[in-house]
Parts: C-alpha cells; sequence; structure tokens
C-alpha cells in the first residue's frame, strides 16, 4: 500500500521523486524519504509524517544527483518513525531498496544476518533486503539481486539502487504493482501512472517474476529465469489534469462531482443502437452461460458491498444463484468452487492482494473468471480470463466514490448482457433499462444538488457516537456502503443494519441521540420498511430518509427526507449512494479530518 518512485536521467532526481511522492501519497502517508546518488555516495533523507515534512527537510539540506528513488509509506512493519521510513540501505549504504508488500521470511533471514554480525537500525522487513543483498553480493548488481529475490518470500515491488553502479536503478515486483516511465535520456519508475503522467504517457507494466535493468537511456526486462521479454509499450490515455484537483478543495469532492461523467463513459461502450447490452471482450453465447451452474463474486471493502448489489442483479436477470465472498476470508472457507462457477472479481485498482489471491484459488479450482476494475493492465486484469473496465479515469482520494457507482453500473450491464443471452429476461425489459441508463447521467446531476442539505444535515451528526444506517434489499448493501463512508471519512462509528434484524438485538442500541439513516427505494419492502423506521421513532431517534422525490409517504415516517428522482429499483442504489457519499464528506470536513487521506488508510491494499 506503499508508494515508489525512481528516477535515472540528466534532471535533477529529487524534483521527479518529490512530485511523484506527491501523486501516490494517496498509497500511504505516515513517512516518506529519498535516497539520491552525490558526490560519490548515496544520501538518505526521510521524514516521519506527511510528505510536506520530507520537502521541508530537503530545502534545507537539498541532493542534486541525477539518479535516486522515493518511498511515501503506510506501515507495517515498525511504527512510523525517521528510522522505519524507508528508503533502507545495508550496514554501508552501499545497497539501498525501497518496498511496497511484506517479506513474510524476513525474522528468520533477520536472524541468520545479525548471526553473521550485520547491525539493523529499523524494526522493518524491508532492512532485512537490503543487507541481504550487501551479504550476498557477487561484485555484478543483477546477479546480486536474483540472489537476494531467490531467498525471500512474500509480496513486494523493489527498487535498488547500487552505489558502484551509479547510473542503474534495479526494480522487480511480486503481487504488488510496478510501471517503468519511459522518457527521453530519463526513465522513471513508479506504483501507479500518476506518479509519471507528467513527464511520459509511454509505459511498461511488469509482470510478477520480472527483473528490469533501468538506466537513463535504457531498460532491459528479464523474466524470472533470466531470459530477455519484449515488452509492449502501453499509451496513458488519459491527462495530466485528470489527476489533479482543478479548483475542487479535496480530490473527494470532484471524484462525488466527476461521476455523471464517469458513468456516461462507462456506459455507453456497451450499449448497441438497437436498444441492447454489449460486452464484445466477453464472445459468450447462450450455451457458454448453460454451462455455469454458480456464480462467485468476491472483493474487498467497498468493492464488495458493489458484489452484494450484484447478487441481487444477476440473481433476478439470470436465474443463476449468486454467493458474494469477502476476498480475505474465500480462500480460507474451503471453497466449494468447480469448473462450473463463473467468478467475478471486483477492484478499484486491480491490484487488490486479497481479491489477486481469492481469484488464483478460483482459478486453481477451475472457475472461469471476469475482472472488474478501473485500471487497465493491472494484475488482476492480467490473472482474469476477461477483464471489463469502468472508466471512472483516475480517482485519487482514499474512500472510493466514482468508482463504486461505475462498478454498479458495469455490474448492472453484466447482469442484463447475461439475462439477454440466456432468454431469462425480455427485450422489453432489456429496451426499458437502457432508456433508464441513458437519463442516469443527468440524474445524478439532479442528485448532486442535494450538497447544501447533506451539509446541514452533516453540520448535526458531527456529536453523534453512533449513526445506524438501515435498508432492506438491495438499500441493505446500499447501507452498508453508506455506513463504511461515513467511517473512513469522519471516524464516527457507523453501522449498517437489515432494517427487519432492528427487533433481533440492535434496538437496544437506539436512543434520541443515534441518529439513524434510512434507505427507502425497494417497492416490494416499502410498506415493512415504513413500519422499521417506526420502530426507531418510537425510541427517539431522528430519522433522515433517503427515498423517492415522489414519495409523500415516506416523509410522513421519516423526521425528513433526501430525495432522488424515481427510476426503476435497478438504477436507484447508482443514485441514493450519492447523499451518503456528500453526508461524509462533510461531517469529515466539519470534524477537521482530511477527507483525502482517512488515517490509518490507504488506496490500494495491497498488504494481506
Amino acid at each position: 500500500m506503499c508508494g515508489i518512485v525512481g528516477y535515472v536521467g540528466d534532471g535533477k532526481a529529487s524534483d521527479f521523486l518529490i512530485e511523484g511522492l506527491r501523486r501516490l501519497e494517496y498509497r500511504g502517508y505516515d513517512s516518506s524519504g529519498i535516497a539520491v546518488f552525490e558526490n560519490g555516495k548515496i544520501e538518505i533523507k526521510k521524514k516521519q509524517g506527511r510528505l510536506i515534512n520530507l520537502e521541508n527537510l530537503i530545502k534545507e539540506m537539498p541532493v542534486s544527483g541525477h539518479i535516486g528513488i522515493g518511498h511515501t509509506r503506510w506501515a507495517t512493519h515498525g511504527k512510523p518513525s525517521d528510522i522505519n521510513a524507508h528508503p533502507h540501505g545495508d550496514s554501508h549504504n552501499r545497497f539501498v531498496v525501497v518496498h511496497n508488500g511484506i517479506i513474510e521470511n524476513y525474522m528468520e533471514l533477520k536472524k541468520k544476518l545479525i548471526q553473521k554480525g550485520h547491525t539493523f537500525k529499523s524494526e522493518t522487513d524491508t532492512e532485512v533486503v537490503a543487507h541481504l543483498a550487501e551479504d550476498l553480493d557477487d561484485g555484478d548488481f543483477l546477479s546480486t539481486i536474483k540472489k537476494v529475490l531467490s531467498v525471500i518470500d512474500g509480496s513486494y515491488s523493489l527498487v535498488f539502487m547500487d552505489a558502484e553502479q551509479p547510473d542503474t536503478l534495479i526494480c522487480t515486483k511480486k503481487d504488488n504493482p510496478l510501471i517503468i516511465g519511459l522518457g527521453e535520456k530519463e526513465n522513471f519508475i513508479a506504483s501507479d501512472i500518476p506518479a509519471v503522467i507528467n513527464y511520459t504517457r509511454r509505459i511498461y507494466i511488469l509482470n510478477d517474476g520480472e527483473i528490469a535493468v533501468v538506466k537513463k537511456d535504457s531498460v532491459h526486462v528479464y523474466d524470472a529465469d533470466g531470459l530477455p521479454v519484449s515488452k509492449k509499450v502501453q499509451e496513458i490515455t488519459w491527462s495530466a489534469e485528470a489527476a489533479e484537483k482543478n479548483g475542487y478543495p479535496h480530490f473527494m469532492m470532484k471524484e462525488i462531482y466527476e461521476q455523471p461523467k464517469a458513468i456516461y463513459d462507462t456506459i455507453h461502450i456497451h450499449l448497441t443502437k438497437d436498444g441492447e447490452v454489449k460486452f464484445d471482450n466477453l464472445n459468450w453465447t447462450k450455451n457458454s452461460l448453460e454451462s455455469i451452474d454458480n456464480i462467485l463474486i468476491t472483493a474487498c471493502g467497498t468493492a464488495y458491498h458493489a458484489g452484494l448489489v450484484a447478487k441481487h442483479y444477476i440473481e433476478q436477470f439470470t436465474k443463476i444463484p449468486v454467493q458474494v465472498e469477502i476476498a480475505s476470508e474465500y480462500r480460507y472457507s474451503k471453497p466449494l468452487t468447480t469448473a462450473r462457477t463463473l467468478c467475478i472479481v471486483v477492484s478499484q485498482s486491480g491490484e487488490t492482494i486479497d481479491t489477486l489471491a481469492a481469484l488464483k484459488e478460483a482459478k486453481r479450482l477451475g472457475a472461469q473468471s471476469i475482472a472488474i476494475t478501473n485500471s487497465i493492465g493491472s494484475s488482476i486484469a492480467r490473472e482474469s480470463d476477461a477483464a471489463i473496465y469502468t472508466l471512472a479515469g483516475p480517482e485519487i482520494a482514499v474512500a472510493s466514490t466514482k468508482a463504486y457507482t461505475t462498478q454498479l453500473v458495469i455490474l448492472l450491464l453484466l447482469s442484463l448482457y447475461m439475462g439477454q443471452l440466456k432468454e431469462t429476461i425480455s427485450k422489453e425489459l432489456v429496451h426499458h433499462m437502457v432508456e433508464e441508463f441513458k437519463v442516469l447521467p443527468k440524474q445524478i446531476e439532479k442528485v448532486l444538488t442535494e450538497n447544501k442539505h447533506m451539509e446541514k444535515v452533516a453540520q448535526r451528526f458531527i456529536q453523534a457516537e453512533d449513526i445506524f444506517y438501515l435498508g432492506r434489499s438491495i438499500d441493505y448493501a446500499i447501507a452498508m456502503e453508506g455506513a463504511l463512508k461515513l467511517k473512513e471519512i469522519s471516524y464516527i462509528h457507523a453501522e449498517a443494519y437489515a432494517a427487519g434484524e432492528l427487533k433481533h438485538g440492535t434496538l437496544a442500541l437506539i436512543t434520541p441521540d443515534t441518529p439513524i439513516i434510512a434507505v427507502a427505494t425497494q417497492e416490494e419492502v416499502m410498506a415493512k420498511m415504513y413500519s422499521n423506521i417506526e420502530e426507531v421513532r418510537a425510541r427517539g431517534a431522528e430519522v433522515l430518509g433517503i427515498g423517492y422525490d415522489d414519495d409523500a409517504e415516506l416523509e410522513k415516517y421519516t423526521t425528513e427526507i433526501v430525495k432522488i428522482p424515481r427510476v426503476d429499483e435497478f438504477i436507484s442504489p447508482i443514485l441514493s449512494v450519492i447523499p451518503m457519499q456528500l453526508l461524509a464528506y462533510y461531517t469529515g470536513i466539519k470534524k477537521g479530518n482530511d477527507v483525502d487521506k482517512p488515517r490509518n488508510l490507504a488506496k490500494s491494499v495491497t498488504v494481506e
């Protein structure tokens, strides 16, 4: 979950390293550091806290070399501190390394190195890697790194410097992302595209086990057996401005307001002129779907909540049973996945380590697989049999907003496509849903006009210690996402409950000081939802309802209502979640929190 950058060229390395880290700070921000070769040695500067602390240090103690590496950290081994910050070097800073991931056998390796006389400064697993390079050095930089990789276990992306090879960086990856940006007389290394977008749009995406030797005028890539690899240059299609705030106070607010465009872009490549849904890269037929007995959706966090909504979509439209599993639990559940299982993995980054591991396990058991991700060429996309991309553009804020709603859109479109092929839904229903999709971006714009309303609600809620979200059917899954957003951004304890479960224990927690947010958009359970709202009102709770703008009945049961346009019930989750995104944002702001970088969290979760 850390951010890694590297530079080699004719420019001032520290300029790129600091800018690259600033663009990757969403991946971790409890400490940061850079290492630059100058005056015959590798100079390391690192600092606990946000990147600004490192920037101030470098202003006081500048470095001006032309090759270097940098890191912004999300702590795993060792508390945030100057000492535990990366980069880490060996005893003499001959070999210096930055690392994203976990070295699982570091304690065993560390004990052996200590017995040989090595002295360690930090509590990290990463420092072991630098000392290993020193211990295994055979005089050849590449050969030494290969030896290091042969003895470490775990997940990682790594970038190495060698003070005796001051024109060369070596990088490699296993399960964690790493790209190489290709410039003119300069090359770049980074965990993610935003770090290099101001410098180049031409990149290599490293695969697991590949090792790259990067100089200012060349990049040579080798596979795990040491054989040369011919890499395809990938062209970045979005602009540098897409990763900027563009006048918004925070990335989170910008990304909330980008949802109409993100959803428009995601929808329209999957609609035909005849009013049907298409997924050209799947090459499915009716017989293809007849071979599927069950569907597994596996994901983490917000993407898991999207999967819970998709269960309703797929079962309604295809009549195929769907199981939704938290990815970190799936591998250990003794799954009953078979060759007649379709595994759908959902991940915004396409690098979520638990989801990637679940995908590999499902494939090992014979499942067919589809990835739904916002990241072209990501590990999960490459590992799956087919990849479907959301077109949300870069999402920088840690809390997902537009990536989530575009996931809902893709999952709904995919469900319709499957039902269309299986002929388990009528053409009339498909055409109706296509027409609903066409007006959806405008309806989202209308919901966004509730921003001032949600800001006022946030002012009332900031003193709450607990907030409960209620829903039934699809609305329960949306309530779960609303509660997660509030927890992430405001640090207020928030939980979602299936409204019908209140009387089985949860009502004991309801008091006049416990605000309730009730999502009510599903007609089949609406009357029961009204009754559940009455139950909490009878205990004195304030209830904010989220429902349709023509639902006069809901207003009778709630303290106040946030209105969304009347839409098809399968479309409603995409609209009803937006007021909850706004509420989380404004509550976090009013509590003085950094809404783009919530405490203890990071954007791309690449450790287990």
